[in-house]
């Protein structure tokens, strides 16, 4: 086979790489890749959101499959475009695409097919907005989240009616995230363990990859700005089987089913971000494709056929493949450049990534990365993503931190308890285990 991934960072560096394992696989090329992914696929300039510069890509590579990684091609159609032109492709329609493109739409679903998520409130004019957050029944803290694509930005957590006024002028009158800011959605602000489930899916079949979770803002503890994603961590105690069946059966299925009733099946990668609550697990958001840090974590743990996989989805044959997962824990940290995810510099020289990947453990995924003559230089808000692979996640940890430390570049920032919350977790079900609480 010859697969064409569309995407530059570190989730399509993640997403070569996993194909470049499977013996079905020939040849890879990315569109228009970076720097790192450059040593594992034929890198092409053609841009992730040019449409018809992707479909002669794919006809003069003469590809067999093309893989979608960001969400803003397929807001754009790309999966509709490569469709009608014969190219098959694994990524939802523009029309599915719209779970992620439109909090509002997702909201609206959600509340249509009876999926657990917060209560909510949509406003279309900043004065509307406004009226909401200064009510007397707006319980703090809330979130305001721009309605369309932000690159995981358009989200704050106001812990005050001040806070929640700035997030609506920067969002709606400031216009930070330009027409993402047309509309606003208010909600409750969920409190408990947050989850990243992410399925693959051929509008009929599902099949489930292991859980991550994602660390969001910029700073340890959960402080400062959102990011894209700052880190994540995949292990089996993030979410237990019976919390499993109960996200597949109470919020996947419905999905699935209700984006086909309402005529936009779904076919990819579909990611629930869950809040697990005490009132059991409740979608924060939809994703049309791979995470990204997620993928970073997710993706090394498959010990099966990822090509496979991809080319069920867009066959619709999913139902034959049956996946199988390493037990093993993965981490990955995120580098980012100084300022991100404000204003960054550019062509910081980077040094060490060789030795960090010594470690048989240990992948660097290439994110925001290009290079200069013989060097290779920061060229993205967030540069690179260092995963491990452990036995279990302390071990796992440990290494991630240790490859990270031979890794610099000039103003690199990244957080320092990356898997903390995991760790926490898995201590108190080791406890509980032992002291006959979990059965």
């Amino acid at each position: 086979m010859r697969i064409l991934v569309v995407g530059s960072g570190g989730r399509e560096h993640a997403l070569v790489r996993a194909l470049r394992r499977s013996p079905r696989v020939s040849h890879v090329v990315c569109a228009p890749g970076n720097g790192g992914i450059a040593r594992d696929a034929l890198c092409i300039p053609v841009s992730a959101n040019d449409n018809p510069g992707i479909l002669h890509a794919a006809r003069s590579n003469r590809i067999d499959l093309v893989v979608v990684g960001p969400e803003a091609p397929l807001a754009a159609g790309m999966a509709d475009y490569l469709d009608a032109n014969g190219v098959p492709v694994v990524g939802p329609r523009q029309a599915a695409a719209r779970l992620e493109s439109s909090k509002v739409f997702a909201k609206e679903f959600m509340a249509r097919h009876g999926i657990p998520t917060a209560a909510f409130h949509v406003c279309d004019t900043a004065e509307a907005a406004m009226t909401v957050i200064e009510s007397s029944a707006a319980a703090y803290p809330l979130v305001v989240k721009a309605d369309g694509l932000a690159a995981g930005k358009g989200v704050v957590v106001a812990r005050g009616v001040e806070e929640a006024r700035n997030a609506v002028r920067r969002i709606m009158v400031e216009r930070e995230f330009g027409a993402a800011g047309d509309s606003v959605v208010i909600e409750e602000c969920l409190r408990g363990l947050e989850a990243s489930f992410i399925v693959f899916t051929d509008g009929k079949t599902v099949v489930p990859a292991v859980a991550a979770r994602d660390h969001k803002p910029l700073y340890d503890n959960d402080q400062g700005p959102n990011t894209g994603g700052m880190g994540a961590f995949s292990t089996d105690v993030i979410l237990d089987p019976e919390t499993t069946r109960c996200v597949i059966e109470k919020v996947i299925e419905p999905t699935v089913r209700g984006m086909a009733a309402e005529g936009c099946p779904f076919k990819g990668m579909l990611y629930a971000g869950l809040m697990l609550t005490s009132d059991g697990p409740k979608v924060l958001e939809f994703n049309v494709r791979m995470g990204d840090p997620e993928g970073q974590v997710i993706l090394p743990r498959l010990e099966s056929d990822f090509a496979a996989l991809c080319e069920r989805i867009a066959a619709g044959t999913l139902a034959e493949y049956q996946p199988v997962w390493s037990s093993k824990a993965a981490v990955c940290v995120v580098l980012a450049s100084s300022g991100y995810p404000g204003a960054y510099a550019r062509g910081k020289r980077i040094a060490g990534i060789e030795m960090a990947e010594e470690d048989p453990s240990v992948m660097v995924f290439h994110a925001g990365t290009r290079r200069d003559g013989e060097s290779l230089v920061t060229d993205g808000g967030r540069v690179l993503g260092v995963t491990a692979i452990g036995a279990d996640l302390c071990a796992a940890v440990t290494a991630a931190y240790e490859a990270v430390n031979k890794i610099r570049f000039e103003g690199m920032h990244y957080r320092r308890d990356i898997g903390a919350t995991g760790l926490r977790q898995s201590s108190l079900v080791h406890r509980q285990s032992r002291e006959g609480v979990c059965q």
